[in-house]
């Protein structure tokens, strides 16, 4: 069997984010980048599947810059066999140019499974998933909470609004992670530096251009500095009035 995990280096949530000079992109200096929390549980996933069935290969793919190597090296670290990266200066506005890239590199790759997280923590647009599905033509599974695996098939159970679905599907199909699925492993240190020699593929890829187009960005209103309006029993007639 054959999995691959298709993951997005993004900026770390503690970053602080400024705006560039244009105003329509992110000024990069000082912003320290790490993996898409979601993807975490899909490479987990993935291992897990790998140790319930010996021979399976789990690869880690990524569209981003050649700086995007260090959240592959950490899938690799996790346990990934190897990984791809489609290098390219990928608007993270836009889904659609990364989708194509991914689904062009899965076609030749052939998985059995497809496994992403449940959206990326930079843009949380949930676009790519749906978007490679459809152009490889294989089934999609959103916010999957729990997967049980058969030889040519599999259940997921993914999360609605006031409880859970279970569908059925064959393979090969795609998944998007949730939270709860399961709980993704700290990388140790002899796997952080077996991951430096396991093989990792650089191959440039041509961007197409994207659909939708970035106007302008702005962060959000500072929040207004709270008040007291009183202490005690005496506060609460200007509490009920301020609410």
């Amino acid at each position: 069997m054959k999995i691959a995990v298709c993951i997005k280096r993004v900026p770390d949530s503690e970053t602080r984010i400024r705006i560039a000079l244009d105003g329509k992109s992110l000024d990069p200096a000082g912003v320290n980048f790490d993996l898409s929390p979601y993807d975490e549980y899909a490479i987990e996933e993935a291992l897990r599947i790998q140790a319930a069935r010996p021979g399976t290969e789990v690869v880690a793919l990524s569209a981003g810059p050649a700086e995007a190597q260090t959240q592959l090296r950490k899938a690799l670290a996790m346990g990934a066999d190897r990984g791809i990266l489609l290098k390219g200066d990928f608007p993270f506005w836009d889904a659609a140019p990364a989708a194509a890239a991914l689904a062009g590199a899965l076609k030749a790759l052939g998985p059995d499974l497809v496994l992403f997280g449940k959206q990326a923590s930079d843009s949380d647009a949930l676009q790519v998933p749906a978007f490679v599905a459809q152009a490889l033509g294989i089934p999609l599974v959103t916010v999957v909470t729990k997967l049980e695996l058969a030889e040519a098939s599999l259940t997921a159970h993914r999360q609605v609004e006031g409880g859970h679905e279970v569908v059925t599907l064959p393979l090969p199909a795609a998944l998007t992670c949730q939270k709860g699925l399961n709980t993704p492993r700290f990388a140790s240190l002899p796997n952080i530096m077996k991951a430096k020699k396991k093989p990792l593929e650089e191959m440039a890829v041509t961007v197409q251009a994207p659909r939708t187009q970035a106007l302008s960005l702005a962060l959000p209103p500072v929040r207004k500095s709270g008040r007291i309006v009183g202490q005690g029993a005496d506060a609460v007639p200007a509490l009920v009035l301020a609410l």
